[in-house]
């Protein structure tokens, strides 16, 4: 698995950024996250060993995970990107983005369906964002898809969008000042996932986190620990993809 960033920075565009981890992480480096630049790591996928092997494994790599993607500001960028995804067709580069409304302006002339080597995730965190954007995700030409309902902020109905959809991923807030994430949430995207066979993935619980109608305030380390216990994951019969 590895992680390319060929830009950083972002701008907050939904309710689930308010903490955003990236923002406040950059707050006390004193880092200005709105500016959103290059980095050094642009051409990481078709950096070339001295014997001419690729310097990035081939497998999994997490796309833009301190940044957005479909981010506007990157558009005179992408298109670069996409010839080297492109060009590695033996890994499967993985992204999320909270702005699926740009999907089709962002996408290379030979898209077509999608490329077999590309998942994209989008992210909701309340009904009406779900009903926006997997409204529009639900109808986009991409061959691999996934949904990240995290940070949850409330309970959600998303089972009429996930036909096509290969994997739920659903978590709470990790921050001082996170807002509660109820695990009857989770339950219940869990029920909706198994009625249309799309794995299911509890990724973590929430710093404020409340169960059977008690509240618990959690450590960060623990949120992912105490997911991974409550054991609650679900694979599709079929899976499309690693």
């Amino acid at each position: 698995m590895a992680m390319w960033n060929p830009w950083r920075g972002c701008k907050k565009c939904s309710e689930g950024c308010l903490h955003c981890y990236i923002h406040r992480g950059d707050a006390k480096r004193g880092v200005d996250t709105s500016r959103i630049v290059k980095t050094k790591d642009f051409l990481k996928p078709v950096e070339r060993l001295k014997n001419g092997n690729y310097k990035m494994k081939a497998g999994m790599v997490y796309l833009c995970f301190s940044t957005d993607f479909l981010i506007e500001e990157a558009d005179p960028w992408r298109k670069e990107c996409w010839q080297m995804i492109r060009e590695r067709g033996d890994c499967t580069f993985l992204f999320l983005t909270k702005r699926i409304d740009r999907f089709m302006d962002c996408i290379p002339e030979d898209w077509g369906a999608g490329y077999e080597n590309v998942v994209v995730c989008c992210t909701v965190e309340n009904q009406r964002n779900a009903d926006h954007k997997l409204g529009i995700f639900s109808k986009l030409p991409i061959k691999h898809k996934c949904i990240t309902a995290q940070p949850l902020l409330e309970k959600i109905y998303i089972e009429p969008y996930l036909d096509g959809v290969e994997l739920v991923v659903v978590g709470g807030e990790s921050d001082v000042d996170a807002r509660p994430f109820d695990y009857a949430w989770a339950l219940d995207i869990r029920e909706q996932c198994i009625r249309k066979n799309v794995s299911f993935e509890f990724r973590q619980c929430g710093t404020n986190f409340i169960k059977d109608g008690k509240e618990y305030k959690l450590q960060t380390k623990d949120l992912c620990p105490q997911a991974r216990k409550a054991g609650i994951d679900f694979k599709a019969k079929i899976e499309r993809f690693d």
